[in-house]
């Protein structure tokens, strides 16, 4: 899954402090990954950290071609550290 990792231009737009490099190198790095649904298209939450060290809170769609869009990343919040788990 973490092949083909693309980013939504949005996630920028509202978090100007992460870049798709960041997002790119925290979902191939993620610590955790839940999926939040059992139809198609499948969604993933998940947690990874990015080159600068920061815990990113990533929610990501599989494409028909098999790549992960991811269209939101923020720093870790709470609420999304105890869906994963890790809170």
């Amino acid at each position: 899954m973490a092949d083909g990792v693309r980013v939504h231009p949005r996630v920028a737009e509202r978090h100007p402090d992460v870049d798709a490099d960041d997002v790119v190198t925290a979902w191939r790095q993620a610590i955790s990954i839940r999926r939040r649904n059992f139809d198609p298209p499948e969604y993933y939450l998940a947690a990874g950290m990015d080159a600068k060290g920061r815990l990113l809170e990533m929610l990501g769609v599989q494409l028909e071609d098999g790549s992960i869009l991811v269209f939101h990343a923020m720093k870790l919040t709470h609420k999304a550290a105890l869906e994963l788990g890790l809170g």
